[in-house]
C-alpha cells in the first residue's frame, strides 16, 4: 500500500486574437447579466417515443431557449432532450439531468444508459433527462466549423522543424477562421454559463422547483457552475471525475499532459506484465522505447496512408481514459513492432482514433466553449515555450494536446471570466474520483471537495479510468445508489470520505473475447466510455 492509499484509508474510517470577426466584451457586466438573468418561461416539452434496442423506453422532445439569456425575448435556439420516465408509483424524486462531459458531448443516449445501469428501484424514482447542450448533436443549430479537420494524414504533432510548426499553426488558424466565418453570431453564447442557463430552462420547462444532476468529466464543471449560480435549485448532485475549476482551461490542459504520460506508462507496464502474450519484453522502459520507435517510423511512412504519428496518438490516447482498450491497443502495437503488420493498427485507429461528423461537431463545441470560457495566451511564443517545457518530462500527449486546444490562441471572441464555484449553499454533493485519472487528475477532485461545503468525496484507489461510476465497481455504485435513494453520503475525517479498491486491470484478449467484441457485445464500462468519448 503506497502512502496515498494509506492516507486515504485512514481518512475514510474516512482554455490579441488574430481574428476580429466578433468583438470582445467591452462591458464586463454583459457576462454577468447572462449569468444572473432569469431563464425565460418555456413551454412544456412534448415527449415522443424514440426508443432503441438497448433503451426501449427512451423518449425525445425539444425545447426552445434564448440564444442570449440576458435577452429572453430575442433569438431562440433549440435543445434536444431525452427522457426515461419514472415508473415508481410510490416515490418520485423529480428529474435527474445527466451530462457526459466534453464540452461537446451528446447526452441523449446517456439518459438511457444511466436509467438502465442504476438499480431498478432507484432509477424508477427519477425521470432521467438527457440533453444535447447548445450547438451539440441534435440541438439546433449544431456547429461543424471545419468538416474533415482531423482527416488523415495530418502533420506530425511534434514541431521539430519550423515547417512542421507552421503546418500545424496553419491548421488551427484555419479552424478558428472557419468558426468565425460560419458561426460568428453564435460563438459569444457557446460557453459554460449559457449552457447552465439552458439547464435551468430545462428545469423550468419540466415544472420542477429543483433538479437532481449527474455529470461526468466536464459535466462536473457544468454542474458546479450551476450550483454556484442557482444553489436554491439543487436537490442532489453527483460529480464523477472532477475538473479542477481553478485551471480552466489552459492550466488544466498542462496538468493533463503529465497525467496522460503517467497513464501511458502504466499501459507500458501492463504490456510488460503480459510478455507471454505480446512478447515485447518485461522492461516497461524498453517497451516504451519501442512505442516511440513505432511513432517515428509512422511519421516517415504512415500505415496504409492513414495512420501517421498524429493519428497514432489519437489511437492510443483513449487507452489513457479507459483501460478496457488496452488489449486491443497492445495487439496492434505488438503486431506492428514484431512483424510490421499494420492491419490491427489501422483497425484500432478506425475504432478509437478516427473522427466522424459527430466528432467534428463535438470538437467544434469543445473549442468554442473552452476558448470562450476563460483567458488563453494569445502569444504563440508562450504556448511554444510552455509545451516544450512540459514535453521534456511528459512527451506522450503534450504536443497533440497543445494543437487540439491551439485554436484558442486565435479565437474570434473575447473571453469570459471563469466562475468561482466555491459554495456553501447547496445540499451535500457527492464526488467520485480515481487517483490515477489522466483527463481530470486526482487533485481536482480533492480541491472541489474543499470548495463545495458539505460535499463528500469517494475515491477509487489506484484506478486510472476516467468516469468510474456505473462501470462495474460495486463499491462505488453502492455509494451512488444510497445517495440517489435518500441523500446519504459517507463521512470521513480526511482527504476522502470513502475509499474503494479499483477494478482489476484487463487481461489480454482471448479468442472468445475477440469474437464477443465483433458481435458488438460490450461491458458496461466500454458502453459508458463510448458515451463519454475522449478529450474530457
Amino acid at each position: 500500500m503506497n502512502r496515498r492509499a494509506a492516507a486515504l484509508c485512514g481518512a475514510a474510517a474516512v482554455v490579441a486574437g488574430m481574428i476580429t470577426a466578433v468583438p470582445a466584451d467591452a462591458n464586463p457586466a454583459s457576462a454577468t447579466a447572462r449569468r444572473t438573468a432569469p431563464s425565460a418561461d418555456a413551454a412544456k416539452p412534448t415527449w415522443k417515443k424514440c426508443g432503441t434496442k438497448n433503451y426501449p423506453t427512451l423518449q425525445c422532445a425539444s425545447l426552445k431557449v434564448p440564444l442570449d439569456h440576458a435577452n429572453p425575448h430575442g433569438r431562440k435556439i433549440t435543445l434536444a432532450l431525452s427522457r426515461v420516465p419514472h415508473t415508481s408509483k410510490k416515490t418520485y424524486q423529480g428529474p435527474l439531468l445527466v451530462n457526459p462531459g466534453g464540452p461537446g458531448g451528446s447526452g441523449l443516449s446517456l439518459a438511457g444508459f444511466v436509467a438502465a445501469s442504476l438499480p431498478k428501484n432507484v432509477a424508477a424514482q427519477y425521470d432521467v433527462i438527457g440533453f444535447d447542450p447548445r450547438g451539440v448533436g441534435a440541438s439546433r443549430p449544431a456547429l461543424n466549423c471545419r468538416p474533415g479537420h482531423f482527416k488523415p494524414v495530418r502533420p506530425d504533432s511534434l514541431p521539430t522543424t519550423p515547417a512542421l510548426e507552421e503546418a500545424n499553426l496553419d491548421r488551427v488558424e484555419a479552424f478558428a477562421k472557419a468558426c468565425a466565418s460560419k458561426y460568428g453570431d453564435l460563438l459569444p453564447y457557446i460557453d459554460t454559463v449559457s449552457a447552465v442557463q439552458d439547464m435551468d430552462a430545462i428545469r423550468g420547462a419540466l415544472g420542477a422547483k429543483k433538479i437532481n444532476y449527474f455529470g461526468y468529466s466536464y459535466g462536473t464543471y457544468l454542474g458546479a457552475v450551476y450550483a454556484r449560480l442557482h444553489p436554491e435549485r439543487v436537490r442532489r448532485m453527483v460529480l464523477d471525475s472532477v475538473v479542477d475549476p481553478t485551471g480552466v482551461w489552459y492550466d488544466d490542459n498542462i496538468a493533463q499532459d503529465h497525467a496522460f504520460n503517467s497513464r501511458h506508462r502504466a499501459f507500458m507496464a501492463w504490456v510488460a506484465e503480459h510478455d507471454a502474450t505480446y512478447k515485447l519484453g518485461t522492461d516497461p522502459e524498453r517497451i516504451e522505447e519501442a512505442w516511440y520507435a513505432m511513432r517515428a517510423a509512422l511519421a516517415k511512412k504512415p500505415a496504409d496512408r492513414t495512420v501517421g504519428a498524429s493519428e497514432l496518438e489519437d489511437t492510443f490516447s483513449p487507452g489513457a481514459y479507459f483501460n478496457g482498450y488496452w488489449p486491443y491497443l497492445a495487439d496492434a502495437f505488438a503486431a506492428y513492432v514484431k512483424t510490421k503488420n499494420d492491419d490491427l493498427l489501422v483497425e484500432a485507429y478506425e475504432n478509437f482514433g478516427a473522427v466522424d461528423a459527430a466528432g467534428d461537431n463535438g470538437y467544434s463545441v469543445y473549442t468554442s466553449v473552452q476558448c470562450r470560457d476563460a483567458n488563453w495566451p494569445r502569444d504563440w511564443d508562450e504556448w511554444r515555450d510552455d509545451n516544450w517545457d512540459v514535453y521534456k518530462k511528459s512527451p506522450f500527449m503534450t504536443w497533440s494536446n497543445a494543437w487540439y486546444n491551439a485554436p484558442c490562441a486565435f479565437w474570434p471572441t473575447g473571453s469570459a471570466e471563469p466562475v468561482d464555484v466555491a459554495n456553501d449553499s447547496v445540499p451535500p454533493v457527492l464526488l467520485f474520483q480515481a487517483t490515477d485519472d489522466a483527463a481530470t487528475p486526482y487533485e481536482g477532485g480533492v480541491l472541489v471537495h474543499h470548495l463545495l461545503g458539505g460535499s463528500s468525496l469517494v475515491v477509487e484507489q489506484g484506478g486510472g479510468n476516467h468516469g468510474v461510476t456505473l462501470s462495474g465497481n460495486t463499491c462505488l455504485d453502492k455509494h451512488l445508489a444510497a445517495y440517489l435513494t435518500d441523500g446519504r453520503v459517507p463521512r470521513g475525517n480526511g482527504e476522502a470520505d470513502a475509499v474503494c479498491a479499483k477494478l482489476p486491470d484487463p487481461e489480454p484478449l482471448t479468442a472468445k473475447a475477440k469474437a464477443k467484441a465483433k458481435t458488438g457485445t460490450a461491458s458496461r464500462g466500454a458502453t459508458l466510455h463510448g458515451l463519454l468519448g475522449f478529450r474530457g
